[in-house]
């Protein structure tokens, strides 16, 4: 029962092609739109020579800076069991909350909220950007844009809940070919004017924003952050992957492709050659390839949405499974792959929240104005997270802590750029990382809450249950396991006050009783002592009480029907080896709150309820109900 320690599946080839079709798909379509939001969208920097050096040298030391060295040199080392991202994160802090990182925690919670805003906003600014190139081919598509954006998004989001197994392995190849043609697009550019290689020298960067003024620099750091989104994608998936296969395909190709494009960009604009309808990457673009490479950057900007909403699932799952999100309905669309889901309810809000964005903002440059505010909030949050994990977890000494306050002060500056999107379209992420904040504080509140207020009943303890059982005469033939909120280990725990409702109820006791726990790990995986098994009485005539303690990592799946039939196999617990022969007891809290509580407090409980209600019954997601018979009881909680 217990699975062997974690790694991806796969040869370092066949991962390290993966790792291109899933791990970049976001921040290698970023050519598509964010230098030309520099100088033909919000940045409006006027395209002289000195002024592309300038530019494109900050574009080039982003993405040395944030993804080469933060994310893919230090932050892969930070993985939670193999597995990377914010939750992951979260739960390598978990065990050192008593160091005072509380607020830190919260602070990876709000993150984990703004990257499902990210998640909302890829999908249609990618999409958008590579049908507008439609425009450069020839101006009868003008007005078809975003109906054709439309129908392209309709259709990936339709086809999620067939799982992306057969779709996934055309993803890698797909990616290579898009690399390589941003690449050479690049150098047949650099070619024509090799003094653009002077931006790589970053004093240029520092020129130009010490002459652009204050205003001007932060207009132009909200779209130079655009080449760096995505970048959370290659801590996120490592899980999948693996470390070595990431940095592989990022400094083998990733990286030399997006460098060559980008210098190219910035060659084509000291070309002084017109850039057609303000699309700098397309005009790069021979007038004869427009049209399939328009279909190219269609195909690739659909692998880097299919990545965001995969990745949105995974997201949701580790949040169920930390206990910060309400149950959701999962659907596994591989048997033999636990991380390929489908979170039914995920799928269709992002597909609103995407078809309402393209409607809404109509064009790839107004969307511009919506991202990037996510993704430098949540750079923020991993540089301020890594702090005390590597003073912690990898002992630094404090000058050594200082790489990650150069770290944060770069990833700060880029959010301080982006706040100045707030109103022009930064709220929508914004606001959509903070109702998720909501969701997850009041749910994580509410558990805790419910948890303390049920325990706090007054019950006999474990003693008093066993000479009452070995007393009584009379006893239900029946094998019930009752769902229990804290471990069952001593004589003097408190017996659960569900089965003080069904003793008061019925005066009768089952014969064999089986008390059973879950404990959700703050690690993605059990590899050893998934149960611990406590037997409190044990006699052929009066039967048994046991109480079973169950431990699940945050990405498996929480299958205790399973664990019990194995239990049951071997003798470990009395239940026959049929579950149909079972009864599981389980209770409903109906929440009231105490007379004292406040305004703020009645809302969060009103919040919590509804949230209740969406979320799927515990005994569901934890795999009870499809054999065994189940009894809920009603049981009223009144909250402190």
């Amino acid at each position: 029962m217990n699975p062997k320690p974690h790694s991806p599946r796969g040869s370092v080839a066949a991962l390290t092609l993966g790792a291109l079709g899933v791990v970049y798909g976001d921040i290698g379509t970023s050519p598509l739109y964010a230098v030309n939001e520099i100088f033909f969208g919000h940045g409006h920097v006027a395209p002289t020579p000195e002024n592309a050096r300038g530019c494109i040298s900050l574009v080039i030391w982003a993405l040395i800076i944030v993804v080469a060295t933060k994310y893919v040199a230090f932050v892969l080392r930070a993985d939670n069991d193999g597995e990377g991202g914010v939750f992951a994160l979260y739960g390598l802090l978990h065990k050192y909350r008593s160091h005072g990182l509380r607020y830190l925690m919260f602070g990876l919670m709000l993150a984990a909220g703004l990257l499902f805003g990210d998640g909302v906003i890829t999908p249609a600014i990618s999409v958008l950007s590579a049908v507008e190139g439609l425009n450069v081919a020839t101006p009868m598509f003008e007005h078809a844009v975003v109906p054709i954006t439309l129908v392209i998004l309709t259709g990936l989001f339709a086809i999620q809940s067939k799982g992306t197994e057969k779709v996934g392995r055309v993803f890698g190849p797909i990616l290579v070919v898009w690399f390589l043609v941003i690449g050479t697009l690049g150098a047949r550019q650099i070619a024509g004017h090799p003094e653009i290689l002077h931006a790589l020298n970053p004093i240029w960067g520092v020129r130009f924003l010490h002459t652009a003024g204050l205003r001007m620099s932060l207009l132009v750091l909200g779209s130079v952050v655009l080449t760096v989104t995505g970048g959370e994608a290659l801590y996120a998936d490592m899980g999948h992957f693996g470390k070595q296969s990431i940095r592989i395909s990022w400094f083998g190709m990733v990286f030399p492709a997006l460098l060559l494009n980008y210098l190219g960009q910035g060659a084509f604009l000291m070309s002084g050659a017109p850039v057609v309808k303000n699309n700098l990457f397309f005009s790069m673009v021979p007038h004869a390839f427009v049209l399939p490479m328009v279909l190219l950057a269609t195909l690739a900007t659909i692998i880097a949405s299919q990545a965001l909403i995969s990745g949105a699932f995974s997201l949701a799952s580790q949040g169920i499974g930390l206990g910060l999100f309400p149950r959701m309905r999962i659907v596994h669309t591989h048997h033999a792959h636990e991380g390929q889901i489908y979170v039914p309810f995920v799928n269709w809000a992002l597909f609103v929240g995407c078809i309402v964005l393209v409607i809404s903002f109509g064009s790839s440059s107004a969307l511009a104005a919506a991202y990037g505010l996510a993704e430098s909030g949540v750079m923020v949050a991993t540089s301020m997270a890594m702090l005390p994990f590597a003073r912690l977890s990898w002992k630094w000494s404090l000058p050594a802590l200082s790489l990650f306050v150069v770290f944060g002060l770069v990833d700060g500056s880029f959010l301080l750029a982006n706040s100045l999107k707030v109103f022009e379209g930064g709220f929508v992420p914004l606001t959509l990382g903070i109702v998720l904040f909501v969701v997850m504080t009041t749910w994580r509140w509410g558990r805790k809450a419910t948890f303390a207020a049920y325990s706090s009943k007054r019950t006999m303890t474990m003693k008093e249950l066993v000479e009452h059982k070995e007393k009584a005469t009379v006893s239900f033939d029946r094998n019930a396991i009752l769902m229990v909120p804290k471990p069952l280990r001593h004589m003097h725990d408190n017996t659960p006050a569900l089965l003080q409702l069904l003793l008061d109820r019925y005066g009768l006791l089952p014969r064999n009783i089986v008390f059973v726990e879950i404990v959700h790990a703050k690690t993605p995986y059990i590899h050893e002592n998934r149960y611990q098994v406590t037997v409190f009485q044990k006699d052929t005539g009066q039967g048994s009480i046991v109480s079973v303690t169950m431990k699940f990592g945050f990405l498996e799946e929480t299958n205790v029907e399973h664990v019990l039939e194995e239990l049951a196999g071997h003798h470990q617990v009395d239940l026959p080896a049929d579950p149909h022969k079972w009864i599981v007891h389980v209770s409903q809290e109906n929440l009231i709150p105490a007379k004292n509580t406040g305004i703020g407090g009645r809302i969060r409980l009103v919040i919590f309820s509804v949230l209740r209600r969406m979320s799927q019954p515990a005994y569901y997601s934890y795999g009870l109900g499809n054999e065994v018979q189940l009894s809920a009881e009603i049981m009223p909680v009144k909250l402190m």
